[in-house]
């Protein structure tokens, strides 16, 4: 097995054909791959928030959200995971639709296996790319490597949990412009998240005990008021 494959990515697999669904998660595994399947637009949805995968391979066709529902939905939440239409729909206009809405490629059935397994590989090769290429986010006394997803301060490693992590950077990575605390469980715990904004509230709190040199008085992670917080730098 090639050992730039086997890194142990996620690819998510939507598709209501059963035996299809699980033919192709079984390659993909054999690939070196994690996968994880949904057989309905709703189990979709969910999972490609929920469990942020590095890859979606995407039906069109599905019952309950449709495939292009699922990816025009992804795109306005700015969620950048690279996405592959697999559908029977292979009329020029269907293809445009969907690389109008965000999709990264598009393959028709019946199709290949070796060339879907190289087109996903090949894709995932561009994602390490840009992650590899990703600068660190450098402000005060803090220094935030979204490669590595560490975070020092004054030199030395502070221990954030993942949420604290993508919260973290979230804001950083848009320095100055407030989120409201709906949007932000949006972006950081995904859709369908049944928790309360209050949330939001005590993750902040916790953050700021971490990297604030004075939690009450933060120099960084603002609270906007009837809005939500941002970070200043």
């Amino acid at each position: 097995m090639n050992e730039e494959t086997n890194k142990s990515e996620t690819i998510l697999i939507v598709e209501d054909d059963k035996s299809l669904r699980e033919g192709l998660a079984m390659n993909f595994s054999l690939q070196g791959y994690r996968v994880l399947t949904a057989g309905d637009g709703d189990e979709g949805m969910q999972k490609a928030f929920d469990s942020r995968p590095d890859l979606i391979i995407l039906d069109i066709m599905l019952p309950g959200w449709s495939g292009l529902e699922i990816l025009s939905e992804l795109r306005e939440k700015s969620q950048d995971v690279p996405v592959l239409i697999l559908s029977a729909r292979d009329k020029t206009g269907d293809k445009i639709e969907g690389f109008d809405l965000g999709a990264d490629d598009y393959v028709t059935k019946p199709f290949e296996l070796p060339e879907l397994l190289a087109r996903v590989e090949a894709m995932l090769r561009r994602r390490r790319g840009e992650r590899g290429k990703e600068p660190k986010i450098e402000f005060g006394n803090i220094v935030i490597d979204p490669v590595s997803r560490t975070t020092l301060v004054g030199g030395s490693e502070v221990n954030l949990s993942a949420r604290e992590f993508d919260l973290l950077i979230l804001l950083a990575r848009s320095s100055g412009r407030p989120f409201s605390r709906a949007t932000i469980l949006d972006r950081v715990w995904g859709w369908g998240f049944d928790g309360t904004e209050r949330t939001v509230d005590n993750f902040i709190m916790a953050l700021r005990q971490k990297i604030e040199s004075d939690p009450s008085n933060p120099a960084h992670i603002k609270t906007v008021r009837q809005v939500g917080y941002k970070i200043d730098f």
